[in-house]
């Protein structure tokens, strides 16, 4: 069993903090980047845009991972205190809300350049299991979106929380959605005859039923709770991730 203390501070320069999430944030954009152009993509109208295409990709991650956390998961706080919307700094990002931004910043964007928004997409399905990767190693280190109490032997207890040994739901969503996801989808862009937008259905499917397995070990946000008996939050939209997933399968030929 692991006693986990880690301070969520990285570093600090004067008065500046600079927390492990910050650095996730980071890290994943630039190693997803230069892995997008270097190896991903091969069409060079694509490759010729996708810098400014970066630009619109983060608004659209920080935008709709906020908003998502707001509507979706604190609703009844941020509709008194509308103002505290805009206090990202304290926390509140919600992965389905940046996945939303993502898709909409995608199709806007491509459509805009007379271009296929999954050539986009399917890039960005590629790389986003590198920054949930280290987006989730930043859960951990900050004792958050912890895991449900435990007697196995490789249990942790995260002393800024509780005394109790709980699962690393956190190292499990890495494994799971970051590690394994981003080899799976890496195989599917390189086998022959690959179809365009086949690994960004692939990523809604492959991550949506990681995301749902993993929630089973997850204690559920404490101002929601559970949903229905075990049924959280994060289960009910990956759900609908799944399912919009296997539509996408039949209807992106004709977008």
């Amino acid at each position: 069993m692991f006693i986990n203390n880690f301070d969520p501070v990285a570093f600090q320069i004067f008065s500046v903090e600079i927390r492990w999430y910050s650095l996730a944030y980071i890290i994943g954009i630039l190693f997803g980047w230069f892995l997008s152009k270097k190896l991903l993509i091969f069409d060079n109208q694509i490759k010729e845009r996708f810098d400014d295409y970066l630009t619109y990709l983060i608004l659209g991650i920080i935008v709709g991972g906020r908003l998502g956390y707001v509507f979706f998961y604190n609703f009844n706080y941020y509709s008194n205190n509308l103002i505290d919307i805009l206090k990202i700094w304290q926390g509140g990002m919600s992965f389905h809300g940046g996945l939303i931004g993502i898709i909409f910043v995608s199709v806007w964007f491509a459509k805009k350049n007379n271009h296929n928004p999954f050539k986009y997409l399917d890039v960005v399905a590629i790389v986003a299991p590198i920054g949930i990767f280290f987006g989730r190693i930043a859960n951990f280190i900050n004792s958050e979106l912890y895991g449900i109490e435990t007697n196995l032997p490789w249990a942790v207890k995260f002393v800024q929380v509780d005394n109790l040994y709980r699962h690393p739901s956190q190292l499990y969503e890495a494994l799971l959605e970051g590690l394994i996801l981003f080899l799976l989808l890496m195989h599917t862009f390189y086998k022959k005859n690959y179809r365009t937008g086949t690994c960004s259905c692939n990523f809604l499917i492959l991550y949506g039923t990681f995301r749902i397995f993993s929630e089973l070990f997850r204690e559920p946000d404490v101002q929601l709770g559970y949903l229905f008996r075990s049924l959280t939050m994060g289960m009910l939209l990956s759900a609908f991730m799944i399912l919009l997933g296997l539509i996408l399968y039949r209807k992106k030929n004709d977008l």
